[in-house]
């Protein structure tokens, strides 16, 4: 039976289920299997030895979301090779390469969960109300452990960019 968590965000105010595990910081990072634009299915494991950056968000085709895969993009310029920057929604790959190539995005790779729902459920971020991606930032080590967890409280709020970057900087 699929786990289901209340009062942990909420979504243009209104409270929202969502659907997984509660992955928190020290847990070994759960695989999963997402698609890139050409619709290659990527994995957890495809980067293993790197630190990574995951952010998922609701939608790109939205103003904060368009704003936060804007933002690590261009933090993600500064960061050293041995950092994979992942943005997932489940959004169409077809609709994220036409929105990567409108607004110059090169550096975050941007990954579609909309085949199997396989990130949102392991890491407990699907809103099962809205059947999308809650707003979250998963910073991996190399090892594999999670070390930094920020599922937003309001889905349409920003993450915290410093607090997430400054993670990734400790490990590098």
């Amino acid at each position: 039976m699929t786990q289901e968590r209340t009062g942990v965000i909420t979504f243009k105010g209104n409270p929202i289920t969502l659907i997984g595990p509660d992955v928190k910081v020290g847990d070994q990072a759960p695989d999963f299997r997402v698609v890139d634009q050409g619709l290659a299915p990527v994995t957890l494991a495809d980067s293993a030895g790197k630190i990574r950056l995951i952010s998922a968000t609701p939608s790109i085709d939205t103003g904060v979301c368009d704003t936060m895969v804007r933002k690590f993009n261009q933090a993600a310029a500064a960061l050293p090779d041995n950092v994979a920057v992942y943005t997932i929604s489940l959004d169409l790959p077809f609709a994220q390469k036409r929105w990567c190539g409108a607004a110059g995005i090169e550096r975050v790779q941007v990954l579609s969960d909309y085949q199997d729902r396989s990130f949102g459920l392991a890491y407990g971020v699907l809103m099962k109300e809205l059947k999308l991606l809650a707003r979250s930032v998963f910073i991996i080590d190399a090892q594999g452990k999670v070390v930094y967890r920020e599922i937003v409280a309001e889905g349409t709020n920003e993450p915290d960019y410093d607090a997430a970057l400054a993670a990734v900087k400790k490990l590098v």
